[in-house]
């Protein structure tokens, strides 16, 4: 008897031993975090979304993910959506309302927390390779906001100087820029091999394909649809090195990637059937690709219309990765239960589409309410200069279930949601700082000297 007691004490010793060790053992493992951004890849750049370029590992991973056909910008433009995505704040409310510039010394609000914060403060390795480009001085660089190592250049390919840091320290100036998308991806691969032990958040924004673009000598010419599908082709093989990394590292059962663009199409590349591109609050310019693939926890080959936001990546990793969220609201939300496929659909408030400090549209469920527009679509070296927001004579509805090129007015017909989402509108407006609040008031008042950005009607 006293052995058989003896031997249920071992094997209850040994029991509760192997739970607690498990127990650690899943503790330790939280999901990875891998946030893959391009910058200016149009909607329609993607074979998977309808390109006629050649894009396979991307159209693997939306087939063993999910991917979005609703998912936006905060901006049409860089900066200010790439401080929507660190924040999950609106740009206008983090002090990065518009491009910035070699000249500038100001950048993203030192009091705002990006996602390499939250995720740090939960123990997680940070590493952001890439175009950085919401401020290029030490205090404002990815190494001061949260990242451990940061590998790339601190703006736009086109900006002068441009200099390739790694950390804070100039490596190379000129960039080499046929070189820079196999250099962040060996960088890339090395960080995800060395932190495979540990929590990792890796935040890889590539540099193209904004212009001037460049391609490494085995990609060039090699796409049949010139630069820009080689370049294109690079990101592609770049996506496919990571997730190749992760499988060969047993890690891409714990590793959330996502893959999207930070605003439309510039000069080249392709916005689908939307309308407008790059520098424009209409579809082309702030709807973007959204693939999220994790094997096991994601749903393969799933197709979400719900609507998204680059400002739910932090919001929606700090709830996967158990990080607390900042104390600041957050204009984001979770989506990880539509990504996981645990509901088809989340409601969320409607969304502003903001250009500079200007309002100009807003989106709810399925209809898009135009209120405003520049009198130009011009996009120079300072978007800003010469444009004046104008009020629309009524505003514009599009319901983009069935019209996501918003070629079809449908105002007239729904004046009760015109009036529901105008007042809520100016109700959320009230909220944001002052610079928001005058630049809606100045817009609002050019409707009272018969200023309007209504387009041209044809005569009768």
């Amino acid at each position: 008897m006293m052995g058989s007691s003896l031997n249920r004490r071992s094997f209850l010793r040994a029991t509760v031993g192997a739970m607690g060790a498990a127990t650690l053992e899943g503790a330790a493992r939280r999901p990875n975090i891998v946030m893959i951004l391009c910058d200016d890849l149009g909607y329609g750049d993607l074979h998977v979304y309808g390109s006629n370029l050649e894009t396979p590992n991307l159209d693997r991973m939306a087939a063993e993910g999910t991917r979005f056909n609703s998912f936006y910008s905060a901006s049409p433009v860089c900066s200010p959506s790439r401080a929507a995505l660190l924040t999950g704040r609106y740009s206008t409310r983090v002090g990065v309302p518009r491009v910035l510039f070699p000249k500038d010394t100001e950048g993203l609000s030192l009091d705002e927390v990006t996602i390499a914060d939250t995720l740090k403060k939960a123990n997680y390795a940070t590493m952001c390779v890439g175009k950085w480009h919401v401020g290029h001085t030490a205090k404002y660089l990815p190494t001061a906001r949260g990242f451990d190592e940061y590998f790339g250049i601190p703006y736009s390919n086109d900006m002068t100087p441009r200099p390739l840091l790694h950390n804070t320290t100039t490596i190379e100036e000129p960039a080499t820029l046929e070189t820079l998308t196999p250099r962040y991806t060996e960088q890339a691969v090395r960080f995800i091999e060395r932190s495979r032990n540990k929590p990792f958040f890796l935040y890889m924004p590539h540099t193209y394909p904004h212009i001037p673009l460049a391609a490494s000598p085995r990609f060039r010419g090699k796409s049949k649809a010139g630069l820009y599908g080689d370049v294109v082709a690079e990101i592609d093989w770049s996506v496919g090195e990571v997730l190749k990394t992760l499988r060969d590292n047993q890690l891409e059962q714990n590793t959330l990637v996502m893959f999207s663009s930070d605003n439309g199409p510039w000069f080249q590349g392709s916005p689908g059937r939307l309308r407008g591109r790059k520098g424009w609050t209409y579809e082309g310019g702030m709807r973007e690709p959204f693939i999220a693939w994790m094997p096991g926890r994601v749903p393969a080959g799933r197709v979400s219309e719900t609507v998204g936001s680059l400002m739910d990546i932090h919001p929606t990793a700090a709830k996967l990765c158990g990080a607390p969220l900042p104390a600041k609201p957050l204009d984001g939300i979770d989506l990880w239960p539509v990504i996981s496929g645990k509901v088809s659909s989340v409601e969320r408030e409607l969304m502003i589409y903001f250009d500079h400090w200007n309002a100009q549209c807003a989106r709810w469920k399925n209809w898009k309410l135009h209120v405003a527009r520049y009198n130009t679509f011009a996009y120079g070296p300072s978007p800003s200069a010469g444009r004046i927001n104008l009020p629309l004579a009524r505003p514009e509805l599009y319901n983009l279930e069935n019209d996501a090129d918003e070629s079809y007015d449908v105002a007239n017909e729904h004046p009760d949601i015109v009036r529901q989402m105008t007042a809520r509108l100016e109700q959320l407006l009230s909220g944001f700082p002052g610079e928001v609040q005058t630049a809606w008031a100045e817009t609002k008042a050019r409707a009272s000297s018969g200023s309007t950005g209504a387009l041209p009607r044809a005569k009768p």
